[in-house]
């Protein structure tokens, strides 16, 4: 292996105790839905995939039913993954490892918010502090899953992205829609910036990923989403992150004071923070999970063990057992680790449109950080180069507990450049869980 591609996909391990505040307990918490059972505006899909399908990426990936091409020694798919639709990619590379009905149109439900983080996050500094007003709240669906955003009240742009990743909240997404210019232009813009990623099976009708009728994404585009958004050091902080101490009601005391109440939120991403039939995965670093009453349960992942980094999608299993789309994704997952190397890509992750594919290794770019964050220009397509590693990367990510790690070394900012080597996208700064 060429010594360039070592460092792009080494891992560069230190114990983060100072991310963000956290409660050291881990109480359980209740499944979250983006939806109530009857907000079903449209019917639900065909239980048969389409038969035609996009062949961006590769023409097997518009091909129905599992698509696979096995080498030597490589292992057999799982057999038991009931998934309507799933892709397991590299996330460095692009390649497509395996997929099954790959660009099938299905509704996203919340995996929908990576696609909104990545349109917004770079807008605003995750210290601009907003007032929430009343309208701001209006329009939420029923049902939705929400973190608890309170009118009148004041929040940081980052306490208003903790709640989009870790509770789904719903609410805080209006509210950085207000923002952004209002709902029906966050969503212009989000079709837009899908459009720019090539993600052409994706129509954008709520920001949130709620029911809504003619609002589809594949399995293909919700992975794109993914790996663009991973290019930024705060969507990843934020995607990675297991709690978060989140602000309440101002209210008075009987001394006549006024105090602010708070409490613990918890990611509601099963292998990342755990649930009581799932563990937290070996070397999961988010992404992002969904459940609405017309897609089923959604989840986008990416994960690295022994310098693979890959992406997993999985959209509405059939077996409806508790946490099935995260029991699923760790199979498939569990599988591309053993098979990585076994295997013949069956298609590719496309680059953004007008990135150049094509230049020599040695091109550089920012870290796609957001406004305010101390580096990078927030560019949809910016990505970090790694150049240093850390000797905290020792002990890999076999190690023992739950630490959440934060990636050492030094960082190639060159302002708003776009990445450009050989296609590659790597993924500096994963925080990952340990077991």
């Amino acid at each position: 292996m060429p010594a360039s591609k070592k460092t792009i996909r080494r891992s560069l391990l230190i114990t983060s105790s100072t991310l963000l505040t956290v409660s050291l307990a881990a109480p359980a918490f209740a499944d979250t839905t983006d939806a109530s059972p009857t907000a079903s505006p449209s019917a639900s899909p065909s239980a048969t995939p389409p038969a035609n399908m996009s062949s961006l990426g590769g023409e097997l990936l518009g091909r129905p039913g599992n698509q696979v091409k096995l080498g030597a020694g490589a292992p057999v798919l799982p057999g038991d993954v009931t998934a309507r639709s799933w892709i397991v990619a590299d996330a460095e590379s692009g390649d497509v490892l395996a997929a099954h009905n790959a660009h099938w149109r299905l509704p996203p439900a919340s995996t929908l918010k990576m696609l909104f983080a990545d349109t917004v996050l770079p807008k605003f500094p995750g210290s601009t502090s907003h007032k929430v007003t009343p309208s701001e709240l209006k329009g939420i669906g029923e049902g939705s899953s929400v973190v608890g955003i309170k009118e009148n009240e004041t929040y940081t742009v980052h306490d208003l992205w903790l709640g989009v990743f870790l509770k789904s909240g719903n609410d805080a997404v209006h509210v950085l829609s207000a923002m952004n210019g209002g709902v029906p232009e966050t969503v212009k813009d989000m079709q837009a910036h899908a459009d720019d990623l090539q993600a052409l099976d994706t129509h954008v009708v709520s920001p949130d990923g709620y029911d809504a009728r003619g609002q589809v994404s594949s399995a293909y585009d919700l992975t794109l989403f993914a790996r663009s958004g991973l290019q930024k050091k705060d969507f990843r902080e934020y995607c990675s992150t297991v709690r978060a101490t989140f602000h309440g009601t101002t209210a008075g005391n009987k001394k006549g004071t006024s105090a602010r109440t708070s409490s613990e939120i918890r990611n509601t991403n099963r292998l990342l923070s755990g649930d009581t039939d799932v563990t937290p995965y070996q070397g999961i670093a988010g992404v992002k999970n969904g459940n609405t009453t017309n897609a089923g349960a959604t989840f986008t992942g990416v994960a690295e063990r022994g310098g693979k980094v890959l992406l997993v999608t999985v959209m509405n299993p059939e077996k409806k057992e508790h946490n099935e789309v995260y029991k699923e994704a760790a199979q498939l997952l569990d599988w591309g680790f053993q098979a990585a190397d076994k295997v013949e890509p069956v298609g590719e992750l496309v680059a953004p449109k007008g990135v150049d594919t094509t230049a020599q290794p040695g091109a550089n770019a920012s870290d796609g950080s957001s406004p305010g964050t101390g580096s990078g220009s927030g560019t949809a397509h910016a990505s970090t180069k790694p150049v240093a590693a850390a000797a905290a990367a020792k002990g890999g990510s076999s190690g023992i507990g739950i630490a959440l790690g934060v990636v050492g070394g030094c960082l190639a900012l060159l302002g708003a450049g776009v990445f450009l080597v050989n296609r590659r996208w790597p993924l500096p700064d994963l925080m990952r869980r340990r077991r």
